[in-house]
């Protein structure tokens, strides 16, 4: 029996139709789903899974226990004691025994039983409370009360600042791996270009109407692109590890951001408008919680001096103690114990220490004076901060708004170049260096919309930062280009045309 050939062929096909769909269904069934992640749910989950929040949360905690150990100073204290003492040898053995040989003088005390007394006794058992309470302390109590209390709230401040920082740091990575998926498609949107222009040059060189000269400029270009294809994938890589390291996610999740930095509106993220806005119109700022905490420290070492001068002073503490003795032949005897109880008002006063408490006095007074000087210091450099931070957020809403005009030229450049090459009216290098052009305002334009968006969160947020961002070299950081996403720039050339930023992400932080 004979089968026709191209029912084995029609058989054969549809074979290989049904395995190629069942392996196309089992592995979208077998991939994990990319989990989309907007702003906000970064921003909460990083609130849950920050190590820094966590360590200024414990630092609340220590502050709190601070302020119950500086309060129980003015509390009684009362102490229970329970001790047994052996005695293996004493100096009063056979003191108190009597020679039989000697005569008893009356009124001599011959009689008296010394096995009562403690001298010497084989077993002394002890049950005791210790009372005391102190009345007057020269005034140190209450100076490290109102320290411990400082400090709470200064740790307070700590945690608020903490929280805004890690906001800033997720906010600022979440932006960078969007950053991060602009430049690859960037990238390969060069690539496809420039494969584009080589069929043409290939065509035209086929009919003769191009050169080989052209033809081999056109496949240099194209494949002079595919290793900045393979830069900007690792780098959005790495960006997305960064970013699921903060958020503490399993690092092989993948993930999908709704970062929109090519929109032809950038409002400012929903989060942050309310604050940004009101930072914006305010003609009065609120405090820095940095310079408060500092403001705080001049607190502390004021109340360092106190603490220092009270030592001068007298202290008087009341004290008691009450105690049960027991000395039997071996176990103690409950019916037997004998009392002690005293009640007694004690009083020092320091007359020659060596000069141990003007030089505490001295320490006190010049960290007092050094705190005075840093607390000067962090509000020139608040002032700094916030001038630089407000001209930083102008400056990239500018070069924003720049970008949108420049790219809308580029691509009408870049469209027209390819039409008069594909005509044959241009040579590759004119439709490189269009292609240059916009892979570069493509790059800017979207790197623009990155800074704007991180800036106008840290412009919001400002009040609760620290003062890190400020010092000198941060701020010569920030002139020269720091603090932003810096993509490698196309390398303007006479034969290639290079992806704009596909290269990587230096994000200062």
């Amino acid at each position: 029996m004979f089968v026709d050939r191209r029912v084995l062929q029609a058989a054969a096909v549809s074979a290989l139709c049904l395995i190629g769909a069942a392996g196309t269904a089992f592995a979208q069934t077998s991939a994990p789903a990319a989990r989309v992640l907007t702003l906000d749910e970064a921003l909460s989950l990083a609130e849950k899974s920050s190590e820094r929040v966590a360590v200024a949360t414990a630092g609340v905690a220590r502050a709190e226990g601070g302020m119950l150990l500086a309060r129980s100073e003015r509390m009684p204290q009362l102490f229970g004691a329970v001790s047994y003492d052996r005695t293996l040898k004493s100096e009063f053995e056979g003191l108190f025994d009597a020679d039989p040989a000697d005569p008893v003088e009356p009124g001599g005390g011959g009689d008296v039983d010394f096995s009562n007394l403690p001298f010497g006794q084989a077993n002394v058992y002890r049950v005791g409370l210790a009372f005391s309470q102190v009345i007057y302390a020269g005034g140190r109590i209450k100076a490290q009360e109102a320290q411990a209390a400082i400090r709470r709230d200064s740790a307070r401040l700590n945690l608020s600042s903490a929280s805004a920082q890690n906001t800033l740091d997720v906010a600022e990575a979440y932006f960078d791996a969007g950053l991060t998926d602009w430049l690859v498609s960037i990238a390969e949107a060069t690539h496809a270009q420039a494969d584009r222009s080589l069929k043409v040059a290939t065509d035209q060189h086929a009919a003769g109407r191009q050169s080989e000269f052209e033809l081999l400029r056109a496949r240099v270009a194209r494949d002079s692109l595919v290793p900045s294809v393979v830069r900007a994938r690792n780098a959005r890589d790495v960006a997305y590890l960064r970013l699921k390291q903060l958020l503490d996610l399993p690092l092989d999740l993948p993930l999908r951001l709704t970062a929109d930095l090519d929109g032809a509106a950038l409002p400012p993220p929903p989060r942050f408008a309310e604050a940004l806005a009101s930072a914006e119109s305010s003609a009065q700022a609120p405090e820095r919680l940095a310079v408060t905490q500092v403001g705080n420290e001049v607190k502390v070492a004021e109340q360092a001096i106190a603490i220092a001068r009270s030592e001068r002073k007298p202290s008087v503490n009341l004290r008691s103690d009450y105690g049960l003795v027991d000395y039997p032949g071996s176990v103690p005897n409950f019916t037997d114990w004998r009392q002690n109880w005293t009640v007694g008002v004690g009083l020092s006063l320091p007359i020659f220490d060596g000069g141990r408490i003007k030089a505490n006095e001295a320490i006190a007074r010049a960290g007092a004076d050094e705190a005075r000087a840093t607390l000067r210091l962090s509000q020139e450099l608040d002032a700094l901060d916030r001038a630089s931070t407000r001209s930083d957020l102008s400056a990239a809403l500018s070069e924003w708004e720049a970008a949108a005009s420049t790219i809308q030229q580029a691509e009408r450049a870049y469209t027209i170049a390819e039409l008069r090459f594909n005509e044959g009216l241009s040579t590759q290098l004119e439709l490189s260096d269009a292609r240059l052009q916009l892979a570069q305002s493509q790059v800017t334009r979207a790197e623009a919309a990155r800074n704007l968006q991180v800036r106008r969160i840290r412009f919001a947020l400002l009040p609760a930062l620290p003062l890190a961002a400020a010092s000198a070299s941060q701020v010569q950081a920030q002139a020269s280009g720091g603090g932003t996403v810096q993509a490698p720039r196309p390398q303007a050339s006479t034969q290639t045309a290079a992806p704009a930023g596909a290269a990587g992400i230096s994000g200062g932080r």
